[in-house]
């Protein structure tokens, strides 16, 4: 077992499933929870066969050095989206994701769908199988790219399952969105590791001789660490300089 890969596979598909999570418990709220639950369950299914059909032969052809390239290229832009939306959340230019309001947002939608079907509502059942379709869309892509990455794909499967189950069991005991979880934390820890690796793996499918060999991706992941923070903390001085520049023209007009 690879613990890096159980951690960041944990991490990355407990963020997903959050957001699941807060679509399929308003759904379930105002429309009820037979057609809510129904809707991801069969989400659910369909993602774990992908996960099965895709994951293995993956692992027999991941040796192929163009199979690397393209690998660690979808995981640099995927990490590198992630990054940019933490960076620009932390500094003030984008609103924090807030699962309270999520939660709020979906429960009006609901409200007003229309009447609620007796038997299996359709509305209610597209909803929570396309949202938790999607999310986990991106959870399979973390889970089977750190797996291979580590060349440990049971491991991050692993850790994929262990983050649905701790997603469920919370909101299963809190009867709620999970408002208290750091989610834009953890994005931007997982940012960082999807953009290291994808560094990472493109030099590997390129041929590059990285020094000490896999520990290059724990210093890469601490300079973009130290960076994004750079990056904050100079948007944060932009936005305060922009603030008070505009304060200054109100008062003077």
């Amino acid at each position: 077992m690879n613990v890096y890969a159980i951690g960041a596979s944990f991490l990355g598909t407990a963020v997903e499933f959050v957001e699941a999570l807060t679509i399929i418990l308003a759904v379930g709220a105002i429309r009820g929870w037979k057609s809510s639950l129904l809707g991801a369950l069969s989400a659910v299914a369909i993602l774990s066969i992908l996960v099965a059909v895709i994951g293995t032969p993956l692992t027999t052809t991941v040796q192929v050095f163009w199979v690397q390239a393209l690998i660690g290229l979808l995981m640099l832009l995927f990490g590198i989206r992630w990054l940019r939306k933490a960076i620009l959340r932390y500094s003030g230019l984008k609103a924090l994701h807030n699962e309270e309001e999520s939660f709020q947002e979906e429960v009006e939608r609901q409200r007003k769908a229309g009447i609620v079907s007796p038997a299996i509502d359709r509305f209610a059942f597209t909803t929570t199988f396309s949202g938790t379709f999607l999310e986990g869309l991106e959870a399979i892509f973390i889970v089977i790219t750190f797996g291979l990455s580590a060349k440990s794909i049971q491991s991050s499967i692993l850790g994929g399952i262990l983050a649905v189950v701790v997603v469920i069991g919370l909101g299963i005991a809190l009867r709620g969105p999970l408002t208290k979880i750091p989610e834009n934390t953890m994005k931007f820890i997982v940012g960082v590791m999807l953009t290291s690796f994808g560094a990472f793996w493109i030099g590997e499918g390129l041929g590059v001789s990285w020094p000490q060999k896999d520990v290059s991706i724990l210093y890469m992941a601490a300079t973009l660490c130290l960076f994004s923070w750079i990056e904050v903390a100079h948007c944060k001085r932009q936005l305060n300089t922009s603030s008070q520049s505009n304060s200054i023209s109100i008062g003077v007009n």
